[in-house]
């Protein structure tokens, strides 16, 4: 949650420090779309009433063309309205928008009825069997991103080639390489904090032009809701800034842009479940470990939710800190699953995830896949010790139509999720995989137009 209530909104309106109102939703690939409300209509009207949007919001590709094969939205059904709900307890202030307020939406029917398939409600309802298990989750994910020298229009307009990246070598952890840009990180870093979300810390890291920003975990919906947030917002600030910054999973041949996602459970009433001081090897309880092996168990079922690109399975390079393997390790950076901390601080760190994660399926995921381990009991495998690369253990899938295969074949999938959702996402990884196959790489014709 955050701290403005609509009292502060109304007196801002009215004062004229806030004459916009941004409603957002965000879409399958993790991306707010919605309107700029006026914000004296928006009191008026759309804090009573909400707004709409066409419904192809959830069923279009990455280019907002519209595509076959999605039962809730098609020519066929018209293209009708959904609902924007604002949820009040999103609502803040986005000081990188002039007279901006900005609050997120959920997705309804217009007969007040769920949109299943909207990456919040799918998170929502997770969170709610957790719950109902007695339980919440707590949340943390670290985005990695590139920044560039070049505008977005410049970046376009040269066809993403020979981009100047802000650093030109390896600048992990380094102080110096941070300063060179840090004139833009220390604004991405104030505005975020302004728009209540609590900063940690700032890093180099491998790529060239490569950062990330940490923030302190929270609730699993809420920091979901802050990932999305602060992911357009960098973006927004760095253009006005003159940069490009790319979130992209495997934007060249170096390091790619990971999101980890950082989870544990509690019991409701604050509680350390996963955790056991009895344990003096782990820490973990018995149910720590049988979350462990939930995830371990639907890793490969659900990794559509984690690698949802084309682009997002080169990232799976041995050695290049993503994980291959799916194992789970104590600190161990070779594993997919990395436990870190003890008592309070224990939590798992997903590392499959990469930069173009949408934060509310894949964390759904987390959560489906813990609670599954929980419920049935399931026996944890013991720590991988050593190069999970080097392993024999099961792998992270190579390829999205692997990946697909996996989600649409999986009765686990189905029974979590819900067959519309299933289908839903099914597809949205087929028109990927179609809109891949028919283009003309750069790769094709290095390869193929003298040689052949």
């Amino acid at each position: 949650m955050t701290s403005m209530t609509i009292a502060d909104l109304t007196a801002k309106i009215k004062s004229g420090e806030v004459d916009t109102v941004v409603v957002a939703m965000t879409d399958m690939q993790g991306r707010l779309t919605g309107k700029r409300i006026h914000g004296t209509f928006f009191l008026d009207e759309v804090l009573k009433h909400g707004t709409e949007g066409c419904n192809y919001l959830l069923a279009v590709d990455v280019d907002m063309n519209t595509v076959d094969g999605y039962e809730m939205s098609s020519w066929e059904r018209g293209y009708s309205d959904f609902a924007l709900v604002p949820d009040m307890d999103t609502l803040r202030m986005i000081d990188w928008q002039e007279g901006a307020a900005l609050v997120l939406a959920d997705v309804q029917w217009l007969d007040h009825t769920d949109v299943v398939a909207s990456p919040r409600q799918i998170l929502r309802k997770q969170v709610k069997a957790l719950k109902d298990a007695g339980m919440e989750a707590m949340c943390g994910t670290e985005l990695e991103f590139v920044v560039y020298k070049d505008t977005y229009e410049e970046a376009w307009n040269k066809g993403y080639k020979n981009l100047i990246p802000v650093n030109q070598y390896n600048v992990d952890y380094s102080i110096l390489g941070g300063s060179r840009i840090e004139p833009l990180l220390r604004r991405i870093r104030l505005s975020m904090a302004k728009a209540g979300m609590t900063v940690e810390s700032v890093k180099g890291e491998c790529n060239f032009g490569q950062h990330e920003i940490a923030f302190k975990y929270s609730d699993a919906l809420s920091n979901c809701d802050n990932h999305v947030i602060y992911k357009n917002g960098a973006k927004e600030i760095a253009s006005q800034d003159g940069y490009a910054l790319t979130f992209m999973a495997k934007p060249n041949e170096k390091e790619g842009n990971s999101s980890h996602i950082h989870l544990s459970f509690r019991g409701l009433d604050g509680s350390m479940v996963m955790a056991d001081d009895s344990d003096k090897e782990q820490g973990l309880s018995d149910l720590g470990r049988q979350f462990i092996a939930g995830q371990i168990a639907h890793m490969r079922e659900m990794s559509l939710l984690f690698a949802p690109n084309i682009n997002s399975y080169k990232r799976y390079v041995p050695g290049s800190f993503a994980p291959t393997a799916i194992r789970w390790g104590r600190d161990n950076r070779t594993c997919a699953l990395r436990l870190v901390g003890k008592g309070a601080s224990l939590r798992l760190e997903n590392r499959v995830a990469g930069g173009d994660v949408n934060p509310y399926l894949a964390v759904s995921g987390i959560i489906a896949a813990g609670l599954d381990g929980i419920k049935n009991k399931m026996v944890l495998e013991p720590a991988f010790t050593g190069n999970a690369y080097a392993s024999d253990s099961q792998r992270v899938p190579s390829s999205m139509n692997e990946s697909l295969a996996l989600w649409e074949g999986s009765a686990w999938v189905k029974e979590t999720f819900g067959a519309e959702v299933q289908a839903h996402y099914a597809n949205m990884a087929k028109i990927e995989i179609a809109a891949y196959g028919k283009a003309i790489t750069d790769w094709e014709l290095v390869r193929n137009f003298e040689r052949f």
